[in-house]
């Protein structure tokens, strides 16, 4: 029998504590980058205007997720989830120590792309590694992925107070370097608990026949390795400067990629993956909780791009002498996660003991009201800044928490819907696919957040607005396809 801890398998302290430096490191380093695109080079910043630096911060956020599809795949296929998270945290932090050194811009993007390359190789296989602890599935994986997702929250939470206090006092690099550090002993720390995890992820799940496997496996790698090398000619060609790249315009093709690759893997799962018509439904299922995901992370995104800017530029920050970090703000999420995470995950498990437990669906729907209503209290605040006054920190505050609330009925549940739903032998790159509509839900922010303009107070209500009718109206939609959903779910729970 493996060991436990805690009634959870000890497997689940190695991932726990792997992502919340990995967190860490990335949580830090996003409160900075935006921040840091904007400054004027004077001030050590790279001086680009808000539409272009909110261009790039959307392909980077966006980046690391639609990475996922081709990182879960490798981890499902040919690395197996152990060596796949290991390979991404090792290239994570050479990202980071070249945003540290940053000599140049594009040494600095150079960085930016490995964090992107590393955190699509770890983040879909640290979750195949905590779905495989829990092989019973039900609400202990529920609240496991609750567990799972407070660690990752608990970096996300000591990120933004160590790189923000360093980056905005001390120098940017002092910032990415701290971030560097953060990665490198999430690392450390797996290497030694491994032995925790058994057998889980430790080789690859291969797809129907050992053959048919092998095969499949060659004709995608191939495709891989051309992928890789058209991007590396790419990046090359920019770096000698033969190639100059609108971030605007990246951003509109990558978002109809990624529109493009989510369609094509559904109609291959749908149509190709010879899947019994059960399985299909449940695909069904994850399509329409897809959609919602990317409406729900394009809102709540905000908080690493035009929440970062109001909070600089429009909220009071001096407390008794001391100027709080913007960055800082962004860390407000995070504590709430860590305090309510536990909360949210006993309440699935009561309610289940009850047979009370919202539906996956449901839930959602919460999720979306509950984003609504946070925008609702920040176009209150804004209107404050279109009167000529500062919004007080208050209004972040609460603004933070009611986000937490509605990630906490979406994030974990979401995932644990597509290891419940999905075919066993396609969850790594499903769950890779899951991570496309949080990069989709990204590049959508960076749209949003290209609009916000601190110079014209009076637009950002509006702005605000457009996020809570787009809630609305998701959640509503969603609340209209659950009868057929539940149906669909054939007593997946």
């Amino acid at each position: 029998m493996p060991p436990t801890l805690l009634g959870h398998p000890a497997g689940l302290a190695t991932i726990f504590f792997l992502e919340m430096w990995e967190r860490m490191s990335f949580y830090g380093m996003r409160a900075l980058l935006l921040l840091y695109l904007v400054h004027r080079v004077a001030e050590g910043g790279l001086g680009f205007d808000v539409g272009t630096a909110a261009a790039i911060y959307g392909l980077y956020v966006g980046g690391t997720y639609i990475a996922c599809l081709p990182g879960g795949w490798l981890g499902d296929r040919l690395l197996g989830s152990q060596r796949a998270v290991l390979l991404g945290g090792l290239i994570i932090t050479c990202g980071h120590v070249l945003l540290g050194l940053a000599p140049s811009s594009a040494v600095f993007f150079l960085g930016l792309l490995l964090i992107v390359l590393g955190t699509g190789l770890l983040k879909p296989n640290a979750s195949v590694l905590v779905a495989g602890l829990y092989p019973q599935g039900g609400a202990a994986l529920d609240a496991g992925f609750t567990i799972y997702y407070v660690g990752v929250n608990v970096g996300a939470t000591i990120g933004p107070l160590i790189t923000s206090f360093l980056g905005e006092r001390y120098g940017w690099s002092y910032g990415f370097m701290a971030a560097a550090f953060g990665m490198a002993i999430g690392l450390l720390q797996f290497l030694w608990s491994r032995r925790f995890l058994g057998g889980v992820g430790r080789a690859p799940t291969g797809s129907g026949s050992e053959a048919a496997g092998v095969a499949a496996a060659r004709r995608a790698l191939w495709g891989l390795c051309a992928l890789a090398l058209a991007l590396g000619a790419a990046v090359a060609l920019a770096w000698s400067g033969r190639m100059h790249y609108s971030a605007q315009a990246l951003l509109s093709v990558s978002t109809y990629a990624i529109i493009a690759i989510a369609v094509l893997y559904f109609a291959y799962l749908l149509f190709g993956a010879g899947l019994d018509a059960v399985e299909r439904r449940r695909i069904g299922v994850v399509i329409l909780l897809f959609v919602a995901s990317i409406l729900f992370w394009a809102g709540f995104e905000q908080g690493g791009s035009s929440f970062n800017l109001f909070a600089e530029r429009d909220t009071l920050r001096t407390v008794r002498g001391f100027t709080v970090p913007a960055g800082w703000f962004q860390a407000l999420e995070p504590i709430f996660i860590v305090l309510f995470g536990p909360l949210f995950s006993v309440l699935w498990v009561q309610l289940a003991r009850r047979k009370l437990n919202p539906s996956i669906p449901l839930k959602f729907i919460f999720a979306l009201l509950g984003m609504g209503l946070a925008f609702i209290v920040m176009a209150a605040a804004a209107r404050r800044v279109a009167a000529g006054e500062l919004a007080g920190m208050e209004w972040l505050t609460l603004t933070y928490l009611l986000l937490t609330w509605a990630e906490l009925a979406l994030s974990p549940v979401g995932q644990s819907a597509v290891s419940k739903l999905v075919p066993r032998r396609f969850v790594g790159q499903s769950f890779g696919v899951w991570f496309a509509s949080i990069a989709l839900g990204e590049l959508i922010a960076g749209r949003i957040a290209g609009n916000f303009d601190p110079t014209n107070a009076a637009s950002l209500p509006v702005l605000f607005m457009r996020v809570v009718w787009l809630a609305v109206i998701c959640a509503v939609a969603l609340a209209a396809f659950r009868p057929l959903m539940r149906r669909w779910m054939a007593g997946v729970q």
